[in-house]
């Protein structure tokens, strides 16, 4: 077998895996939304038994990067998937210990597992894509990893409410758990075991990416997902369940057709954005996205039928949405070299995870205090943000 062929078998046993996982995480979160709505938590309740989630994904991202280095991406991959295993086991216990605490215990499991497993997956693109015309179809890969990802997990949240709806909180999660178990073993005996160890080791105090670019993809990605996580974790499950009176499976369809459509365009973002790969763009397409969030809530109370206009306004978010994410994720990774390339990724996704962490204590607090509409404006606030943070991008139409 030729080097090419053992990087694309390899490429393929990690984005499987990565699916797999992604579908487990997907559907536990809508497990624990809807399970704990159900028991009568309050949405700032709910969204506290995410923090410890977001808070370790932030921990995770900055010291993972530097781990792939040192051990390998296949075993952060693989530590990932077994500590996702024991998160899933600590739910199985009967509702009545699920306390708060525990609960979110098991979801900072749940979370360092998470941002291990794709902090290596991501890396591992550009290390396993062959280094001839290597930026010509890096954005391809990255975006097919990406947008198949976050298609896997709005499946997984259908999955979520699915398995709630058919078997109970409990036997869900051990079902979820049993999967994993089979991909980690499949996993272990099929991908090479030096997958990402470099030979200059690097230093843990290198951490923090002293390149600029990196710097400012990372600043704009913080401000980026806490404005989807401020409407999406919890404000508009909570919002669909309780005061449009959805089912769970209604509420997890919907919320997992909208995660499939935002990966598919994802996927084909190399395609639509064919002449636009350059941080301007991205500087444009954020500043675009930053007046969708204030329109959606200005047009709500202009309609005697906010909820459509929310659904409608949601769709046009997530495709612009998608489209920038997935420039962001590709310019992230081509901007890196390839010996930093996991710790420059690790740095980056260690903003996407605090952003996360911030959209989602102010998802519960900000649908409690203001509404849906409250949660749209601090959506549009930190897409400004992000704009703003981006600008130094219009200036240079640096490209990969």
């Amino acid at each position: 077998m030729t080097t090419v062929q053992t990087d694309m078998r390899s490429y393929l046993i990690v984005t499987a895996g990565y699916w797999a996982f992604t579908v487990t995480d997907g559907a536990l979160r809508m497990l624990v939304v809807l399970f704990f709505h159900q028991l009568g938590y309050t949405p700032f309740e709910i969204a506290t038994l995410f923090l410890f989630y977001e808070f370790f994904g932030v921990v995770t991202n900055l010291i993972g990067g530097w781990l792939g280095t040192r051990i390998g991406l296949n075993r952060t991959m693989h530590i990932g998937m077994a500590m996702q295993i024991v998160a899933l086991a600590m739910l199985t216990i009967d509702h009545e210990f699920l306390t708060v605490v525990y609960v979110m215990c098991a979801q900072a499991l749940s979370g360092i597992a998470k941002d291990l497993n794709k902090m290596s997956a991501k890396a591992s693109v550009k290390l396993l894509l062959p280094g001839a015309d290597q930026n010509a179809r890096l954005f391809k890969w990255v975006a097919i990893l990406t947008g198949s990802k976050n298609s896997l997990k709005g499946c997984g949240f259908f999955v979520g409410g699915a398995l709630l709806y058919t078997f109970g909180f409990q036997y869900s999660v051990l079902v979820l758990a049993l999967l994993l178990l089979v991909v980690l073993g499949g996993t272990w005996i099929l991908l090479p075991k030096e997958l990402g160890k470099t030979k200059n080791k690097q230093k843990f105090s290198r951490i923090f990416s002293p390149t600029r670019s990196i710097n400012l993809l990372s600043a704009a990605r913080f401000f980026l997902f806490g404005s989807r996580d401020v409407w999406f974790v919890v404000a508009l499950p909570v919002f669909l369940a309780g005061i449009l009176d959805w089912s769970f499976l209604q509420v997890s369809g919907f919320l997992a057709c909208w995660v499939i459509a935002y990966g598919v365009v994802q996927s084909l973002a190399p395609k639509l954005l064919r002449s636009y790969r350059s941080g301007r763009a991205a500087f444009v397409l954020v500043f675009i996205l930053a007046l969708i969030p204030g329109g959606i809530a200005i047009a709500m109370n202009q309609t005697v039928y906010p909820s459509r206009v929310l659904i409608i306004g949601l769709v046009i978010f997530g495709i612009v949405f998608a489209l920038h994410s997935a420039l962001h994720s590709f310019l992230a990774i081509a901007w890196s070299d390839r010996e930093k390339v996991a710790m420059n990724v690790g740095f980056y996704y260690m903003a996407n995870a605090g952003g996360r962490l911030v959209g989602t204590v102010l998802s519960g607090w900000s649908y409690q205090s203001l509404g849906i509409q409250g949660s749209l404006w601090i959506s549009s606030g930190m897409l400004i943000m992000a704009a703003v943070v981006s600008f130094p991008f219009v200036r240079s139409a640096r490209s990969a």
